[in-house]
């Protein structure tokens, strides 16, 4: 498990506690009941510490390797998946993927960033930094779910969309814009969950939904806390003060009313428990498809377009 600074403390315990479970008891040590005492005390120790995070800790913990990609939720949630890919204009792009499947016996579909969970898979997945191909692929899923009258499913977990060269070349900014615009005029129930990091228009992207859910340590912002602080203050060591100022934590944008719900994770984070998070973040889009079915589809435009253009508005 890739540690996190603030928890080294955790996790000096906890492999303490691992090797006790090794010692055989020689009878006059109890070694099951040192075990317990320990295991109640770094229990206690990270509630503790995932209670006060601040906003740069809950950055570190949205990027953390461990969490559950866009793959495991697939793979946890989706009967049935299958991969439809390209664009139908240049290429395949394996930073976004989308498909047909089954959520919970209705059939969906759905699309999301993925990062990757090792070097070959996140060189494969661009680090789940998406090209132009891959929002067309996504506009391409959009309108088949449309026509199709399937629900769709995104989940964002991107620290924004590939600055490269031919990126831009092939009309990245195009490709996100007609991305929001397709999300804007979808005529079936769009749900979306931030699983991660929710960067810039990378994210917004394939999150112009219906309902949007964060995970409890995840993000979401304009701009990733590195780069504000070398806007801002000319140096990345302000990233801490970028995070803060930023509101990109769940419970600020929840405060701010820019989604509509926060998914709780296991104490200790999506990464310590990823069937347990997968689990959660199903029945929120199960209890958020029953909301909104049966649907009007022109009424769901109509409510999509106004929510966002009340965003930001000041009465």
């Amino acid at each position: 498990m890739s540690q996190l600074d603030f928890e080294k403390p955790i996790l000096e315990l906890e492999g303490k506690i691992a090797e006790l479970r090794h010692v055989n008891s020689d009878g006059e040590v109890n070694i099951a009941e040192e075990i317990s005492r320990m295991q109640s005390k770094a229990d206690k120790l990270l509630t503790q510490t995932y209670s006060k995070l601040t906003a740069s800790q809950k950055v570190q913990v949205a990027r953390h390797q461990n969490r559950p990609h866009m793959v495991d939720y697939v793979k946890g949630m989706i009967d049935d998946f299958m991969p439809l890919a390209g664009d139908r204009n240049f290429a395949e792009d394996h930073a976004l993927i989308g498909g047909l499947g089954r959520f919970r016996g209705r059939s969906c579909i759905i699309i999301g960033q993925e990062k990757g969970h090792d070097t070959q898979s996140r060189i494969k997945h661009n680090f789940g930094m998406t090209r132009p191909e891959g929002y067309r692929k996504a506009q391409r899923l959009m309108k088949m779910a449309s026509q199709f009258q399937l629900p769709v499913i995104t989940l964002v977990d991107t620290a924004g969309a590939y600055p490269g060269k031919g990126a831009e070349e092939r009309g990245q900014s195009e490709a996100i814009a007609k991305s929001i615009e397709t999300c804007l005029r979808t005529d079936v129930p769009i749900i979306s969950v931030v699983i991660g990091e929710g960067g810039s228009g990378g994210a917004v992207a394939i999150a112009v939904a219906d309902k949007i859910y964060m995970l409890e340590h995840s993000i979401y912002s304009v701009i990733s806390p590195e780069g504000c602080a070398s806007i801002l203050w000319r140096s990345g060591e302000y990233a801490k003060d970028a995070a803060a100022a930023l509101k990109l934590t769940a419970q600020d944008l929840h405060e701010l009313k820019l989604i509509d719900g926060i998914i709780d994770e296991p104490v200790g984070g999506a990464h310590r428990k990823k069937d347990d998070t997968i689990n959660a973040v199903a029945n929120q889009i199960e209890e958020g498809l029953k909301d909104m079915t049966p649907w009007n589809g022109q009424e769901l435009i109509k409510k999509r377009r106004q929510k966002f253009l009340e965003f930001g508005r000041n009465i």
